[in-house]
Parts: structure tokens; C-alpha cells; sequence
């Protein structure tokens, strides 16, 4: 009898073990794969590598084409069942994208085919319940406005998620279907404005998340949007629209702004893009918004990416003024902000001989002998070295450096860096040196999705970047546990983390030449 007992006790315990081992493993396998939005229900794909499960084209916004081009972007359409978000949607229209120089096609090609209905965006989760509300990551692509896409590899979104954020990518319209202003397009838009279409698009994004990212165990109360380049640039514009007001809660740039007048970066008012958009328009004697509406996108591609760089307007809706206007009276969407730029980013095509170089000293007039302090040109070599280093200033040096200033002095908690690690190449010599771009391997931990000869060092680098993006979405603050201490940024002691093989703060390098350049452009 007491052997009966004790089988049956011991059975009893066999299958409340089998019960509670297979309980635990549910919810440790648990992540979530299927969601509801406001749009219906999706499910996505759990990653082989890790618990982080991705969700891939979903669409944000109702496809941008026939009367709906050069219009803001409108909620998308529901579905019923189950959606499949497996893949990556189309990337936006534009001209066939050509690795080039330092930008090989990990930073710069989309694995997807275009399309003008391109309004898709990608989630990246760990979250095992809707209610972790993890920190949102929110990741804008460069490209000039005018070529790039979310299924870039590069801004794969999984090692970020592993880190503990729920990770967001998403398209939004480039070129003339993104930027293109035009009197008419004004005169329909009930806020009388155009241009800036891609930025709404962006805008959209951020509201879509405010409703929606919960279900992917994410915290609408604390986003943090990041981009580069263009993206940078696209941070700067979501910090100065008031239609962003409170859709975002930290902030990251990486090499692009227009705090302040650049001759490499340009926003035209809205009178003048749509005499801009006027003017294309006859020279291709297209005479009326009816007839661009429907040409084919591909047309418009072929013929409307070559009239120069687009980018955003200061339409009076979106921008209320230009960006410099708004960020010298401290009218910006005041938040945490990371930002830097890279030491080796200047774009110089041709150069010019050490005599030739020393022409441009010439408009600095009395204040040459400080030029050639800064850059200095006894060689050819030196000449060329300087030409890189001066382009490099021009182009992201002073603007970074100014919109630093501006945030600190608005009493924003400000962390400053300088990039300075040369990427390896495959004969070791990385003649691109810390080039545009370079970084983002790094700061989104993806390096085994870019093709080089990583070395040990660049390993730990990225370990560490990412982990300062990564804290900084979290709190607000880079610093973390096994990190080099990287103090806030303030106008008097201007420290920086130097981003190099060994991460270290110290004085912004190149300040007194930056602050020799902005003082001649400014007429200080």
C-alpha cells in the first residue's frame, strides 16, 4: 500500500515537474511573434541567432502614388487576418544606386526593388510581453535625400534590439518625390505648403509609433530618433518642427546639420523652391500638376534626380522658418542629444597644389598667417592633407561644433564626439581614413554585416559605441557600467569622446580652427 502511494506521489510530482519545465520554457521562448496594431493583426520572425523577433514591411502609411503623390502621407488601409511581415517593403524611388569612393553597398544600396509605394517601416524586438516598455530606437538613413533605404544591411536593427531597445527602421520619399515644391502643390495643401514630404513622412513614423509601438513592448514615453548624413540632417529638422513637438524624447546626429550657413548644405524658402519646381517643370514642358501626377515614377526618376540635391523646404508649415532662425532663437524641441562627426569626412574630388591652396588664403586677408596655422600647405602633401581637413570643417566641423553650443547653451545635457578609427581594408591601407558613414557599423553593432577585415580592436569598439547609443536611449546618458567615462559637453571645457581605438574624453580637437573658420563666415 505505501509503495502504491509513494508510485502515485511520485508520478504525481514527474508530471507537475513536465508541467512547470514546459511552462518556463514557453515563457522563456515566449517573445512576441504576433501583434495587434491599429491597421489589424501581424506576425513577424523570430531570428535563429538570438530571441529578438523582426517585423518587415509593415506599412505606416497608404501608398504615396496617382493623386496621392506630393501629398501627406494618409493612415494605410486595415486588413483582416493575419499579415504576414517577413521582408523588407520597397525602397523609395530613385536613381540606381552606385557604390562609390569609401561608400561600399553595405552603407548605401537597399536590397530591395524600388517603388513609389515605398511607405514601410521595421520592428526589432526582444519583448516578451506588451508590457516591458522597453526604450524605442529610431533610425534615419542618409543618402542626400536623394538615394538610400531601410534594408540597407547596415542598419540591420537585431543587435540593437539584443541590447534591450525595440529597434525601428523605415522608408521615407526621396528626391522629387520626397522634396518637390511647386505653386499649385501649395495651393491645394490646406496649410498652403510643399515641399517637404519626406519629412512628413518621417513625422508620420513617430505618430505611428506613439500608437502602436506598446504592442511590440515598447515605450511610447521614450523614443529616441538617430540618423546620419541626411538622417542627421532629418534630426535636426524633426528637433525644429513643431509638428514633432512630443513625439520624440532624445535625440542623436551623426555628421549633418544646418544650424548654420553651409556651403555644402543649402534650405530654400518656399517661394524660391517652387520657382525652382516651376522651372523644371517647363524645361521638360510638363505644364500642369495634373500631368506630373501622372507621369511614371520611373520617368520622373530618370529626369527629375538630376536638377541638384533635394532636401527640406522652410515651408512655414513643417519649418515655420529657416533651420538657423529657429535654433539662434532656441525655438527647437529641447531634448538629450548625442552628436558628432567623423575625422575624415571631407569631399575633395580634385586637389589642388600646395600654390594653388594657397590662393584660398587670400579671402582671409590680414588673418592668412592663422589660415595656414590651421592648414598648413608647405607641401603638396600637406596642401592635399589640409584640403581634406578644411572640406571636412566646412562641411560637418562648425555646424556640429555650433549645434553642440546652441543645445548646451539651452540647458539640453549634450554629449559630443569625435570618430576617429580608419576602417580596415584588405591591402591594410584605408586610405579613406575615419571616412562618412564609417561609423555606423560601429554604432549600430552591425560590423559582420559590412565586408572587411574587422581586426579584434574594431570589435571592441563597436561593443563599446553601441553600447553608449544604447544607454543614451535609455536614460538619457551614454555612461555605463565598463565604459570610458565620457563627461556632458558645455561651452567652457568643450570635452569630447574621442572615438578611436582607445575611447578617451579631452578637448574638442581642431576647436581654435573651427572657431577661426566660423568667426570668418559669420563676419564675427
Amino acid at each position: 500500500m505505501v509503495n502504491k502511494k509513494f508510485r502515485y506521489a511520485a508520478c504525481v510530482a514527474i508530471i507537475v515537474s513536465l508541467f512547470f519545465y514546459s511552462f518556463k520554457k514557453k515563457f522563456r521562448e515566449g517573445t512576441i511573434d504576433t501583434v495587434s496594431i491599429e491597421s489589424g493583426m501581424i506576425s513577424g520572425v523570430k531570428s535563429e541567432a538570438s530571441d529578438i523577433v523582426s517585423f518587415k514591411g509593415i506599412p505606416f502609411a497608404a501608398p504615396p502614388v496617382g493623386d496621392m503623390r506630393w501629398k501627406a502621407p494618409a493612415p494605410p488601409a486595415s486588413w483582416k487576418g493575419i499579415k504576414k511581415c517577413d521582408a523588407f517593403g520597397p525602397s523609395p524611388m530613385q536613381p540606381k544606386p552606385i557604390a562609390f569612393f569609401m561608400l561600399s553597398k553595405e552603407f548605401l544600396i537597399p536590397e530591395q526593388p524600388m517603388s513609389e509605394d515605398c511607405l514601410y517601416l521595421n520592428v526589432w524586438t526582444g519583448a516578451r510581453s506588451a508590457k516591458e516598455k522597453r526604450p524605442v530606437f529610431v533610425w534615419i538613413y542618409g543618402g542626400g535625400f536623394t538615394t538610400g533605404g531601410a534594408s540597407v544591411p547596415a542598419y540591420d536593427g537585431e543587435a540593437m534590439a539584443k541590447k534591450g531597445l525595440v529597434f525601428v527602421s523605415f522608408n521615407y520619399r526621396l528626391g522629387i518625390f520626397g522634396f518637390y515644391a511647386h505653386p499649385e502643390l501649395t495651393k491645394e495643401s490646406p496649410q498652403h505648403a510643399s515641399g517637404n514630404y519626406g519629412l512628413l513622412d518621417q513625422i508620420a513614423v513617430l505618430q505611428w509609433i506613439k500608437k502602436n509601438i506598446s504592442a511590440f513592448g515598447g515605450d511610447p514615453g521614450n523614443v529616441t530618433i538617430a540618423g546620419q548624413s541626411a538622417g542627421s540632417i532629418s534630426v535636426n529638422c524633426l528637433m525644429a518642427s513643431p509638428l514633432a513637438k512630443g513625439l520624440f524624447h532624445r535625440a542623436i546626429a551623426e555628421s549633418g546639420n544646418m544650424v548654420v550657413p553651409n556651403p555644402f548644405i543649402k534650405m530654400p524658402l518656399l517661394s524660391r523652391a517652387e520657382e525652382d519646381g516651376v522651372k523644371w517643370a517647363s524645361s521638360k514642358q510638363i505644364q500642369s500638376l495634373a500631368e506630373l501626377r501622372k507621369a511614371p515614377a520611373k520617368d520622373l526618376t530618370q529626369i527629375g534626380m538630376m536638377m541638384g540635391m533635394y532636401g527640406p523646404v522652410a515651408d512655414g508649415y513643417v519649418l515655420p522658418e529657416p533651420i538657423p532662425d529657429i535654433y539662434a532663437h532656441a525655438k527647437q524641441n529641447h531634448t538629450p542629444f548625442l552628436s558628432g562627426w567623423n575625422a575624415d569626412e571631407g569631399i575633395v574630388v580634385v586637389y589642388n597644389d600646395k600654390e594653388a591652396f594657397k590662393k584660398q588664403a587670400l579671402r582671409f586677408g590680414p588673418d592668412s598667417a592663422s589660415f595656414f596655422k590651421y592648414y598648413p600647405a608647405s607641401t603638396d602633401e600637406e596642401a592635399k592633407s589640409s584640403q581634406m581637413s578644411l572640406s571636412r570643417d566646412l562641411m560637418t566641423g562648425i555646424s556640429g561644433y555650433k549645434w553642440a553650443e546652441l543645445e548646451s547653451s539651452s540647458n539640453s545635457d549634450v554629449y559630443l564626439y569625435y570618430f576617429t578609427r580608419k576602417p580596415p581594408t584588405a591591402d591594410n591601407k584605408p586610405k579613406y581614413g575615419a571616412f562618412h558613414t564609417a561609423e555606423i557599423g560601429y554604432a549600430l553593432d552591425n560590423l559582420k554585416l559590412i565586408d572587411r577585415p574587422w581586426q579584434p580592436v574594431d570589435d571592441s569598439l563597436a561593443v563599446i559605441i553601441s553600447s553608449y547609443w544604447a544607454n543614451f536611449a535609455k536614460t538619457g546618458n551614454p555612461n555605463g557600467n565598463g565604459l570610458p567615462q565620457w563627461p556632458k559637453y558645455d561651452s567652457k571645457k568643450n570635452m569630447t569622446m574621442v572615438l578611436s581605438e582607445k575611447p578617451q574624453a579631452e578637448r574638442l580637437p581642431n576647436k581654435d580652427a573651427l572657431d577661426f573658420l566660423y568667426s570668418k563666415m559669420s563676419g564675427q
